[in-house]
């Protein structure tokens, strides 16, 4: 199944895409999509939903997949030729770090510059939502927990990131930084997930080809991994890092996001996102 939620900010509906690419409108089901629904007993009850039944309606605005994310956890250099072009030594433990929760948006929703910003960057991954609860979960019972998949645009301030001391979660939480969506696909409808292809282009030109399979570590390996060091809880999402191609390892120079940029990315199963890059302006983020 393809989750989402549709509508314009405060009066957001849920919704699932159907084999036809019609969205269908769940609001006479569930009051929202929320972590609740991401367990695999309401998933099954979902799936023997007759979608004929539900209305069509229109493809707006498309907000986050879902509500009550308590965490937003984020993977670094999980890809050994971003490591490079990072210049920066193939971790031999997970990088963990955060970004706000605050920080995700819709999947079409403007990307607003911090003020002062001079090197904002890009970063398609793959990303993770829980749907069962995992502490201290094996490996081999960690994909069992996951309830979907779904695109992750990790917007990075390198110089607030490498540049300006302390941990990375200055540059990767700003308002706006991490574009969610389209859609949740649930994990029956993806299959591996070490074989998903993904890309990203700014303005038209393509900067990123990857696939989930040069991962570093892969999912069942982080959601473990994580499970070790907190509780990871229906609706956290784990952003798992980005293959090579990203702006700061740009040849000669690198290459900043600036205001009227558009970024699309895709990945394989998991559709597709488009955003605009704006200059400070709090309305664009509130609205």
């Amino acid at each position: 199944m393809k989750l989402l939620r549709h509508g314009p900010k405060g009066q957001e509906k849920p919704g699932l895409l159907d084999a036809q690419g019609q969205v269908r409108d769940l609001s006479s089901l569930l009051h929202d999509i929320t972590a609740a629904t991401l367990s695999p007993a309401a998933l099954e009850r979902l799936r023997g939903v007759n979608l004929a039944s539900l209305p069509v309606v229109p493809q707006d605005t498309l907000a986050l997949p879902w509500v009550g994310m308590s965490k937003f956890i984020a993977i670094g250099l999980n890809y050994a030729d971003h490591a490079a072009e990072s210049k920066m030594p193939i971790p031999k433990e997970p990088i963990v770090f955060m970004k706000t929760v605050d920080s995700a948006v819709g999947c079409n929703h403007a990307v607003v510059l911090p003020q002062g910003s001079v090197k904002t960057d890009w970063e398609v991954e793959l990303g993770v939502v829980i749907g069962t609860r995992a502490r201290y979960v094996a490996e081999a019972d960690a994909l069992a927990c996951v309830a979907g998949y779904c695109v992750v645009n990790d917007i990075s301030e390198r110089e607030y990131q490498l540049e300006r001391g302390g941990q990375w979660d200055k540059g990767k939480g700003c308002d706006t930084f991490g574009p969610v969506g389209p859609w949740l696909v649930t994990a029956d409808e993806v299959g591996d997930p070490q074989q998903l292809a993904m890309w990203l282009e700014v303005n038209g030109h393509r900067y990123q080809n990857g696939n989930t399979q040069t991962m570093i570590f892969g999912v069942a390996q982080l959601v473990s991994y994580l499970s070790r060091f907190m509780t990871l809880n229906p609706g956290d999402l784990i952003t798992t890092g980005t293959p090579p191609g990203v702006g700061m390892g740009v040849k000669p120079s690198p290459v900043f996001l600036k205001p009227g940029d558009v970024m699309q990315l895709g990945i394989e199963k998991l559709g597709e996102q488009k955003q605009t890059v704006h200059a400070w302006d709090p309305a664009l983020i509130d609205g």
